[in-house]
């Protein structure tokens, strides 16, 4: 085996591995780079996405599957082996991303051609992410899969989000030695609400691993939940608000749920207002209470007596752009969730703009804030940031609560490790900053492991191991299942997006139109026309998917 680390190496987003074996050349995930890393999203992969005979994605989260819409653009034509519900949650981030994508070059062309600029183009456009739904390929936990007469796979519950995996990859030789390799993924704590704890991984002859807070420790539990009804009733009775910068998947469930026993328990103050503010987390929501099939026994229970920990009393889902903005106009305290989860974008950014410089206001990060990002800055205790172009003083109260990350602690990364009956041969520190990663081998080095911390393009030859006594893993080859809910699910939501952007281009036109100058009224123009050959392509996709 060969691995070439393309991402994640040094740092915490951007996860891709090419993994050479048995004559396959493969992905482990393909995310995008954040914060300060952002500029690599633009550069070559490292290799030809031709060439590769498929990819294995561990989770939705985009810093792991985020440029995949790219790798397509590039000629990547694959199968996309991942958990169904992570293909159902990838379906719904990926057409989000697209369509960031694409505003965010056509506002830079806006102010490029006045300033006469060429013009530039999207990484990836929404057309990109809806056909990678088709790529998608459904494999349940626990499953060994046969890629060829020499590999097989297996994904395990990594428990971080709702679909993660860890991945165990085992390649034969022609003497039929066995070799297994494993991918972490990005583990998730155990004892924590939804989901269940990370499963347990008992042999590996090399691991890759995730580092992230490999140089700290999460509060308990009780101790969080606590915090956060602290934090709610100190902010709302000083008359201001609590925004808390989510990730669509994983973190904004997990908050739901936190808030959600907070209110039947009566900890927070009557009446609050809570609003998700997020049309991504909304959706993200929907999806995550369709697999109650991956939740723990209590959050199971509770679906099945009827009682959704993501629906409770005081909740509200704002949906449109207008519904957003008129949270800012209200006096009324409130919490308010929104994406994104580092503050680089989504509707977050705005709610941060107003409420920042108001000291009766609380900002509450419950995630890891790569370097870089707006995230990182206000919680490293910057006086002020820049907001859309504007200098905000950072007057509100900072707070951040680790204990609600979706990611494993560097005690509970130990402990999973301390699960193997040996030590690996070689165990890689991947996805994490200088120190976490430090920190986190000196304490593996310490439990007999050979750590290495490989850089960005570094490639490793994974020699052929004799097994501690492991019993050989084989699997018949097997048809693995399309995802057809996420390909349909992803044709369906941008239909409907296009069908509503129409209906605004043609409101605006009978209310505007004949006082319009010509150049926009040409430009609204031009835009209707794109969106209806738009509308006519989801319609021929979404009716070749139903067949």
């Amino acid at each position: 085996m060969k691995v070439t680390f393309l991402g994640a190496a040094g740092m915490v987003t951007g996860s891709c591995y090419l993994l050479e074996a048995g004559g396959l050349r493969l992905l482990v995930d393909c995310g995008m780079f954040q914060g300060k890393e952002e500029e690599l999203n633009d550069k070559p992969f490292g290799m030809n996405p031709a060439t590769l005979n498929g990819v294995i994605l561990t989770h939705a989260h985009i810093d792991h599957s985020g440029r995949l819409p790219l790798l397509r653009k590039q000629g990547f034509r694959g199968p996309i082996y991942t958990h169904p519900a992570t293909a159902d949650l990838t379906a719904v981030m990926l057409l989000d991303s697209a369509h960031i994508q694409e505003s965010d070059a056509e506002r830079e062309n806006r102010k490029g051609k006045r300033a006469g600029h060429p013009p530039v183009a999207p990484l990836y456009t929404i057309a990109d992410a809806t056909a990678v739904a088709e790529q998608l390929r459904n494999v349940p936990y626990d499953e060994l899969v046969a890629l060829s007469d020499t590999v097989q796979i297996r994904l395990q519950d990594a428990g971080h989000i709702l679909g993660s995996a860890f991945v165990e990859v085992f390649e034969t030789d022609g003497e039929d030695r066995q070799t297994k390799l494993v991918f972490s993924g990005d583990l998730g704590q155990p004892d924590r609400p939804i989901l269940r704890d990370p499963t347990v991984v008992d042999d590996a002859d090399y691991l890759i691993l995730e580092s992230t807070y490999g140089d700290r420790l999460h509060q308990p539990r009780s101790a969080t939940r606590e915090a956060l009804a602290e934090i709610i009733r100190s902010t709302v009775s000083e008359g201001g608000n609590v925004i808390i910068p989510s990730f669509a998947i994983g973190r904004t469930q997990e908050v739901l749920y936190e808030l959600n026993a907070l209110t039947e328990a009566k900890q927070l103050p009557p009446g609050l207002r809570i609003v998700l503010d997020s049309p991504l987390a909304a959706k993200a929501t929907e999806v995550t209470a369709r697999h109650v099939e991956v939740f723990d026994e209590a959050a199971a229970a509770l679906m099945q007596k009827g009682d959704n920990p993501f629906a409770f009393a005081g909740l509200s889902i704002t949906r449109t752009p207008d519904e957003s903005k008129a949270l800012n106009e209200s006096r009324e305290p409130m919490v308010i969730i929104a994406a994104g989860g580092m503050a680089e974008a989504g509707r977050v950014v705005h709610h941060l703009k107003h409420n920042l410089w108001r000291p009766n206001c609380t900002v509450l990060f419950v995630g890891f804030q790569a370097e870089g990002t707006l995230g990182r800055r206000i919680l490293d205790g910057a006086p002020r940031v820049h907001i859309h172009g504007e200098e905000v003083a950072v007057r509100a109260r900072i707070e951040s609560l680790p204990g609600l990350s979706a990611h494993a602690d560097q005690a509970q990364i130990l402990a999973w490790t301390a699960g193997l009956k040996h030590p690996p041969l070689r165990t890689f520190l991947t996805h994490g900053e200088g120190d976490a990663r430090n920190q986190l081998a000196r304490l593996l080095t310490e439990q007999e492991h050979r750590v290495e911390l490989p850089a960005m393009g570094q490639k490793v030859t994974l020699p052929t191991a004799e097994a501690w006594g492991r019993k050989k893993v084989t699997a018949p080859p097997v048809r693995v299942a399309v995802a057809p809910v996420a390909a349909l699910s992803m044709s369906a939501q941008r239909m409907s997006a296009l069908i509503r952007e129409l209906q605004a281009m043609r409101k605006a036109w009978y209310q505007n139109g004949p006082h319009l100058p010509a150049g926009q009224a040409a430009e609204l123009a031009h835009r209707a026309e794109t969106t209806l050959r738009q509308i006519e392509e989801m319609r021929r996709l979404i009716e070749s998917a139903g067949n």
